[in-house]
């Protein structure tokens, strides 16, 4: 009898419990390039309740090009034989209005791939027209609170993906960081590897992936792009800060007007990068990212002096950004004309 008290409190409690999620209103999620390789491993991670927590009910807008039409409804069909208890419904589309109309999320992993014998303004001319396209959709279709990028739309709202590279360099910040009260840097008493082989490493390993796989990381992005989000939207922990792209304002010699990665804190769905914690001994801390495929820089911490070292990095990437955002805008301008 006492088993099956207990069983019958298991099962109700279950039963509340799902009540309750479908109870919430559930937040529209939009995967652009769904039918590929992050894409796949990315929806289920939010149908799971990976990105948004696990009492989110989310609807799934999914988009893809017209080639990629058969392959999204497979993928749309394995979502719902999946029966995610948190998954409120799928949006399968070509179509980039029907995708963008009331979303609150937007997760633009799709683009087009630098091919061999490609400039760098082929690439950025072809991934400049398909975002644009995304972005003016977004802006005139998706909810009023949307996280993405438009020109409607708050700077505030605007990140991009440098999770990755966070989640790859799990490392002190060596200039600043002490393990039982000794400097990480004196610890490790290599200073030509921390400058070297260490930065080449992370720098490299996409490339090292493809050569081991013979695919580009899928997994490792789409676990990246849930951690973003969820700290992003419902906030990072107290205590703690992570990495992400921000429009930069001109802070620590950056430069204005560019997506910069900031080291921030996160809540309510807003992140600020005046508010982070201060370095705690055994708490590791991220000395730099790459922003792929070319640009390179290290995180530096407020409050906390920047070595030479470091700010010679942070030149040359604030420098590589402003260098792809005039390109970007050439690539506008020469649509723009072709237009006319």
């Amino acid at each position: 009898m006492t088993e099956l008290l207990l069983n019958d409190i298991v099962f109700l409690l279950s039963f509340d419990l799902r009540q309750w999620r479908l109870a919430k209103e559930p937040v529209r999620v939009l995967v652009t390039g769904a039918a590929g390789q992050i894409g796949y491993a990315l929806l289920p991670m939010i149908a799971r309740g990976i990105m948004l927590g696990a009492y989110q009910p989310v609807i799934l807008h999914m988009l893809d090009i017209p080639a990629a039409a058969e392959a999204l409804n497979g993928v749309k069909m394995e979502l719902v034989d999946a029966a995610f208890p948190l998954l409120n419904g799928v949006v399968a589309t070509t179509d980039v209005v029907e995708a963008c109309t009331g979303v609150n999320v937007a997760v633009m992993v799709g683009g087009f791939p630098r091919k061999e014998g490609m400039e760098r303004k082929d690439v950025m001319s072809k991934n400049v027209s398909i975002y644009k396209s995304q972005a003016s959709a977004l802006e005139q279709h998706a909810a009023p609170n949307c996280k993405e990028f438009t020109p409607s739309v708050p700077a505030k709202n605007i990140t991009c993906l440098t999770r990755l590279d966070h989640n790859r360099a799990l490392v002190s910040y060596v200039n600043h960081a002490t393990v039982a009260g000794e400097p990480v840097r004196e610890l490790v008493k290599d200073d030509e590897w921390l400058n070297g082989e260490f930065i080449t490493t992370v720098q490299q390993r996409g490339a090292a992936i493809i050569k081991a796989r013979k695919l580009s990381s899928a997994l490792s992005v789409a676990s990246a792009a849930c951690d973003h989000i969820r700290d992003w939207v419902p906030g990072t922990p107290e205590g703690t800060w992570v990495s992400m792209g921000v429009y930069s304002d001109g802070s620590y010699n950056v430069p204005a007007g560019v997506i910069y990665s900031f080291p921030v804190t996160c809540k309510n769905g807003e992140w600020r990068m005046d508010n982070c914690p201060s370095l705690e001994i055994g708490r590791y801390h991220v000395q730099m990212r790459v922003f792929p495929p070319y640009l390179f820089s290290f995180y530096f911490f407020l409050g906390l002096s920047i070595d030479e070292f470091s700010r010679k990095k942070l030149d040359l990437t604030g420098a590589e950004l402003t260098e792809e955002k005039e390109l970007a805008y050439s690539c506008l301008s020469g649509m723009h004309s072709s237009l006319l």
